[in-house]
């Protein structure tokens, strides 16, 4: 079977897939000084929920945007599974798309692992909008290629800097208050992030489908997604799994076998 690691910045996710689907995910704050020797008794434990060990994994893939966190969970793939992990930005590893920005080296693994993902599962052209740590808006080309896209402060960072930054404004849940004009703080916040959200989500989608001057399929993932999963007319596909699918894609690419 095959682990895949995806580490972010807030949060790194673990899927084991079987060759035929995805048996298990789990997901754990990312912390870049935690030791292959911690990440172990952790995994062994929430793996023998699902029925599996170490001894079912044979391969490891890794994905991370957090450089502090390689090392150990490099050392987690070697210790562990016994076997050399592919990482993500490796010198020799094939990605198998093209990279159309200025300075390629910039884009994050993170990114391009989703423009696999969304390319094998929905073609393109894409708009892939991943909400983590930092919201992103990827451009996924007719041919599968990299083409660019923004990055803006995610929804749970804009939230924290406004009640860091404003002593009276409290720490909210990201909910749809079912209204737009809020009768008290908590419910005015949740409006403000919640539709604020949803409307710059849209405009921003109009604004690249405009520009790009084709039409465009739109695929969100990431963490904070599904809190939005059917108010937004303008995605196409909610995919959790999509990180996870362009890692599989790319260690097929790259001979992997299990």
């Amino acid at each position: 079977m095959l682990l895949a690691i995806d580490v972010g910045n807030t949060n790194t996710k673990f899927a084991i897939w079987d060759g035929q689907s995805w048996r298990a995910q789990w997901r754990a704050s990312t912390d870049s000084s935690r030791t292959a020797d911690e990440y172990a008794p952790w995994l062994t434990q929430i793996m023998s929920l699902s029925g599996l060990s170490f001894g079912d994994l044979s391969a490891c893939i890794i994905s991370t945007v957090v450089p502090q966190a390689l090392f150990n969970v490099r050392n987690l793939a070697r210790r562990y599974l016994g076997s050399e992990p592919m990482v993500i930005g490796d010198d020799g590893l094939n990605l198998g798309i093209e990279v159309r920005i200025d300075k390629p080296s910039e884009a994050g693994a993170d990114r391009l692992v989703n423009a696999v993902g969304a390319f094998i599962a929905y073609g393109g052209p894409a708009i892939v909008i991943d909400s983590g740590t930092a919201t992103t808006f990827d451009i996924v080309g007719a041919d599968g290629a990299f083409e660019g896209g923004v990055i803006l402060p995610g929804i749970n960072l804009s939230l924290m800097a406004l009640h860091d930054a404003a002593a009276r404004l409290p720490r909210v849940e990201i909910r749809d208050p079912g209204c737009v004009i809020g009768k008290d703080t908590v419910t005015a916040m949740q409006s403000g992030i919640y539709w604020g959200s949803i409307e710059m989500i849209e405009g921003l989608c109009r604004r690249i489908r405009a520009e790009y001057g084709k039409p465009m399929k739109t695929i969100a993932t990431g963490g904070v997604a599904s809190l939005f999963e059917g108010s937004f007319p303008s995605i196409d596909h909610f995919d959790q799994d999509l990180t996870s699918r362009g890692l599989l894609e790319i260690f097929r690419r790259n001979g992997g076998k299990l």
